[in-house]
């Protein structure tokens, strides 16, 4: 499994593909914190985690696409399923690789918040009972960011399972950003939806139900448990078309 997982992350940045994503990654996360924070001097980070979220419908499949499709493609598939290591072994190795890009990328993205910090220390806000310090909540920083990384995770996982249906990697990233905007839009059809049973269907699966408690500082764990069952749940729908793929 470590071996692949390095090949595989070597391979992001001997293509372009790897700077590619880090790039518009970073670019789309400075456009978006100069656009809901600092550009209207608001603390308010929630806004800004959100259309991260949306920005994910093109920056997940830019990452995801190559991973099985490219081995089908290059007709190096065989390689892989002869090779000494488990389907397991070898769907974590590629999952953990793409992981590793995504959530480093991620930390980087952090540095937005900096010029926040730089400037709230020297303001304060004066009242009958002295001096407060106001500025960015820390805490629902570092909880928006820890959601963002499980949905990313989850979202990694299913693009992961639509590469491994295909080989042709526009084909797979078409089909992972369709997947991923309907899971992300669920939460404004509802109001739509007059039967209370779908409704309620709907806002239980649906993401950003779902991460509204993170923007607000809270660490919801049961909603962290359902972005992990959704990466478990992908994960295993590939290595069963892998495993299929080697007995078959």
């Amino acid at each position: 499994m470590f071996a692949i997982y390095k090949k595989e992350l070597r391979s992001y940045f001997i293509n372009a593909i790897g700077y590619v994503y880090v790039g518009v990654f970073l670019a789309a996360a400075a456009l978006l914190c100069c656009y809901t924070t600092i550009g209207s001097n608001s603390y308010d980070t929630s806004s800004y985690f959100t259309m991260l979220l949306f920005a994910f419908i093109v920056l997940i499949p830019l990452l995801t696409m190559k991973l099985f499709a490219e081995e089908k493609k290059l007709r190096t598939e065989q390689l892989l399923l002869t090779a000494p290591v488990s389907i397991w072994g070898m769907v974590l190795g590629k999952f953990l690789a793409a992981a590793t890009l995504f959530v480093g990328t991620v930390l980087v993205s952090c540095i937005n918040f900096i010029p926040m910090y730089i400037y709230a220390s020297a303001e304060r806000l004066a009242d009958e009972y002295g001096v407060t310090y106001i500025g960015p909540m820390t805490g629902e920083i570092v909880t928006c960011i820890v959601g963002i990384i499980f949905i990313g995770l989850a979202f990694i996982a299913i693009g992961m399972f639509v590469s491994s249906l295909t080989e042709n990697q526009l084909a797979a990233a078409v089909i992972t950003i369709v997947i991923i905007l309907v899971m992300l839009i669920l939460d404004m059809l509802k109001q739509y939806i007059e039967i209370d049973a779908v409704r309620f269907v709907i806002n239980w699966v649906c993401v950003m139900s779902r991460f509204s408690n993170f923007t607000q500082g809270v660490l919801d764990y049961a909603s962290m448990l359902y972005y992990v069952s959704i990466s478990g749940v992908f994960l295993l729908l590939t290595v069963r078309v892998y495993d299929k793929r080697r007995w078959g």
